[in-house]
């Protein structure tokens, strides 16, 4: 979580929505002091940041990006515009986000409701599934990859629960 908030506040509502490391937070002038490499080590093991400036937030989006993880970022404002670019997936609030914060985002919220994110998740993943399914309905040689496709698709791990 990645917020301008007071550092108390940010870590409040990071206990309320249940995540992990709520007790550690890292503020803007913490990210300060931390040159990229540190940055990038550091945000493995953090999960609040609070007082954060533009600059930190889009340090913050590519350390983690440096860490191998896939990034999604949320926003609303022009100082959220340059960390939205650079996630892998940026999303803005429709009804009181700003121009920039929307066009720099991959995705628009039209209802500002977090909800969405994940059912337009969960849609995208069946068409995807659909599509796949399509794709390969049909004769179709026991190739290396069919096998592979099909122990894939055969596995609990990818099943909703």
């Amino acid at each position: 979580m990645i917020t301008g908030d007071h550092a108390g506040t940010a870590a409040a509502i990071a206990a309320q929505i249940g995540l992990v490391n709520h007790a550690r937070v890292l503020t803007g002038a913490d990210l300060d002091k931390l040159d990229d490499a540190q940055l990038a080590l550091e945000v493995a093991g953090v999960d609040v940041f609070a007082r954060t400036s533009p600059e930190d937030k889009l340090r913050l989006v590519t350390a983690l990006q440096a860490n191998g993880l896939t990034v999604a970022m949320t926003g609303d404002g022009v100082n959220d515009a340059p960390a939205l670019k650079r996630a892998d997936a940026g999303i803005a609030m429709g009804l009181k986000g700003l121009e920039a914060a929307k066009e720099a985002a991959d995705m628009v919220l039209a209802d500002d409701n977090f909800a969405s994110i994940a059912a337009a998740a969960v849609r995208e993943g069946a068409r995807s599934m659909t599509t796949s399914r399509r794709s390969s309905a049909g004769p179709c040689p026991p190739t290396r990859a069919r096998r592979w496709w099909l122990s894939w698709r055969l596995s609990p791990a990818w099943r909703c629960r």
